[in-house]
């Protein structure tokens, strides 16, 4: 969700703050300063300021709807923040209140830009953490159900699966963030139901204080596995995000690494918040030669290192902003794409500090990849492969279906899947 990171930060930055005209109109302003905080940044910020009188009509509505929203209680509030940003219709638009793990996450990837709220909240390092078990949930139904599992997190190491129902936690009702809060010196035990007519079963697990990008890119690290399949090693790395600039040396680490001896590799790009620069697809169809720095201590280290056998990428509608244009590089350059299309996701956005110490997010420019919007054109797979992640039990179509499609092509005298 971040390409504004190397792209349009330092422009993003230049934008000026509310001034008093913004704030001048009566229609405007509700009294309440977390919802007039947001409707003044979206004013000085948002990229297209033609498209703000459409913004400016849902807040009049908002406020003129809810005469007491100045002393309204917080789910009053979050809907009628949520209601004004959808008018924007863009990606990259949107708050998150305190207490979830999409919170923590983004708060890390904007830290630069929010960084004194960082510094406040965090004291002394100014280092984002949270309570928690390595995992991401989604409501769906009245359920909740497990969507992802971070690749050696502690869910990982204790067995919870990608669509696991969490039916209570230590007995309670469960919280992405609060079930976990102050429990870093025990386990948590989970109750989760693995298939739709099964019994319950629990599952203990430690709770650990995380820092989520960190997170994430140790998660990539640890992802990187080689499957042997009819004959053939097929390499599996999945990039959780991209937003750090640890993850090309950890990906290159890997492609040099465990991943070495692979025939094919299969590229997960089914990640959390995009956050790829540019050229990311070059590691992979660039040109560059691989280069190793060697020290007289007998240490090496990676200058650059590329994939150069057969492999294909799979993406979802979780393939968003830089891994789009991520995938969309790869496909250029003829990789076989498996899975369901992206999120169509690519503008670039900027994080805000709110009153609660809640965050914005605000798309603060426009993005052309070879001189076209991928804002709401999202990259098609070349095979689909639709996925309802909900009591999966540890299946996973979409990447069987690459490994398929890379054994398939391997097996193929002298052809190669690209």
């Amino acid at each position: 969700m971040t390409f504004v990171a190397r792209a349009a930060l330092a422009a993003a930055l230049a934008l000026s703050l509310p001034t008093a005209a913004m704030a001048a109109d009566p229609a405007l302003r509700s009294g309440h300063p977390v919802f007039d905080r947001t409707v003044d940044l979206v004013l000085a910020n948002f990229y297209r300021p033609s498209e703000l009188d459409r913004f400016r009509d849902a807040v009049a509505l908002t406020i003129e709807s809810l005469p007491g929203l100045a002393d309204a209680e917080p789910d009053v509030v979050d809907d009628a923040i949520d209601f004004a940003l959808a008018s924007l219709r863009t990606s990259h638009t949107a708050r998150y209140p305190v207490g979830t793990v999409d919170y923590y996450e983004l708060l890390d990837v904007f830290r630069f830009a929010v960084r004194d709220a960082v510094r406040r909240l965090y004291p002394p390092q100014g280092n984002v953490t949270y309570d928690g078990i390595g995992i991401a949930t989604r409501a769906i139904d009245g359920a909740t159900f497990v969507t992802d599992v971070y690749d050696g997190g502690p869910a990982d190491g204790a067995g919870v699966m990608a669509g696991d129902e969490i039916l209570w936690v230590n007995g309670k009702p469960f919280d992405p963030v609060d079930t976990f809060r102050g429990r870093t010196a025990a386990s948590s035990v989970l109750t989760l139901r693995r298939t739709s007519h099964a019994d319950p079963i629990t599952v203990t697990v430690p709770v650990a204080r995380l820092e989520p990008s960190e997170s994430l890119v140790e998660a990539t690290a640890a992802s990187a596995e080689v499957i042997e399949r009819d004959g053939h090693r097929i390499g599996y790395l999945r990039i959780w995000a991209y937003t750090e600039h640890d993850m090309k040396a950890t990906i290159e680490a890997a492609i040099a690494g465990p991943l070495a001896g692979a025939d094919a590799l299969v590229l997960d790009l089914r990640d959390r918040w995009g956050g790829a620069p540019p050229d990311a697809a070059d590691t992979f169809i660039g040109g560059a030669p691989d280069m190793t720095l060697a020290f007289r201590n007998g240490e090496t280290e990676i200058a650059h290192a590329r994939w150069r056998k057969p492999m294909v990428a799979i993406i979802d509608e979780g393939t968003r902003s830089g891994m789009e244009i991520f995938a969309y590089g790869l496909k250029a350059e003829g990789v076989t794409l498996v899975g369901m299309p992206t999120a169509g996701n690519v503008v670039a956005g900027r994080g805000f500090a709110l009153p609660d110490d809640s965050l914005l997010i605000i798309a603060v420019a426009d993005v052309h990849v070879d001189g076209a919007r991928l804002e709401g054109a999202p990259v098609t797979p070349d095979v689909v492969v639709p996925f309802d992640v909900r009591y999966a039990a540890g299946r996973d179509p979409q990447r069987e279906a690459a490994i398929a499609t890379l054994v398939e092509g391997l097996a193929r005298d002298g052809a190669t899947v690209q």
